[in-house]
């Protein structure tokens, strides 16, 4: 084994190992409202994933900039306590990286995209009709994370409202979604993605 001591990396050293590491990432394509600026903001975020299904609640996680400010997505959030998490397929991958870049508040990112808004059922944050998942979320908890008393991500315990289906990845007799059909993008580490192949069962043991 090659071994590194935690304290001694530096913070491109602990993403590098981090990303490269924890793989497949799920990616939550996210869109949120700023009511200062009547601006709908969408950015992808793959620090996220389930919390519990008794109710249902998932996480967020937003690294801070590099001045320590907000990101707009967690600032919207934490103005409006609301947002849309789409799920990534070949569909919309070029979409979505194109809503990753660093665009002033403004600014959708949306603007110059071939994309439709579609009205949420629950909340008042649009989400967008060519994702193949569409999750409509409110703030159930929110937790700054510090390092040394400085903030450096903002955490988000979000629980789902409502959920939208393409008939395409998903069976309405069983309420299963299909794997295959989904076909969703993970984020693995730097610039690359990757997809679900060999599926295997395994009986988990009683």
């Amino acid at each position: 084994m090659i071994e590194y001591e935690a304290n001694n990396l530096t913070t491109k050293q602990h993403y590098k190992f981090l990303t490269g590491s924890i793989i497949p990432r799920p990616i939550a394509w996210v869109t949120t409202f700023n009511k200062a600026k009547e601006v709908i903001n969408a950015a992808p975020f793959s620090y996220f994933s389930v919390i519990a299904k008794d109710l249902p609640l998932v996480s967020l996680s937003i690294n801070r900039q590099p001045n320590q400010q907000m990101k707009d997505t967690a600032k919207n959030l934490s103005e409006t306590n609301e947002a849309v998490i789409q799920i990534v397929n070949d569909d919309v991958l070029e979409l979505m990286n194109a809503t990753a870049a660093t665009l002033s508040e403004t600014e959708s990112e949306l603007s110059n995209l071939p994309v439709t808004m579609i009205d949420s059922k629950k909340i008042a944050v649009p989400g967008i009709q060519e994702a193949p998942i569409r999750l409509e979320v409110k703030v159930h908890q929110y937790i700054p994370i510090t390092n040394n008393q400085t903030i450096i991500s903002d955490l988000f315990i979000l629980e789902v409202l409502h959920y939208s289906f393409s008939e395409d990845v998903f069976d309405a007799d069983k309420e299963y979604i299909l794997p295959e059909k989904l076909s969703p993008v993970a984020r693995l580490a730097g610039e690359t993605y990757s997809h679900i192949s060999n599926l295997i069962d395994i009986k988990r043991p009683k």
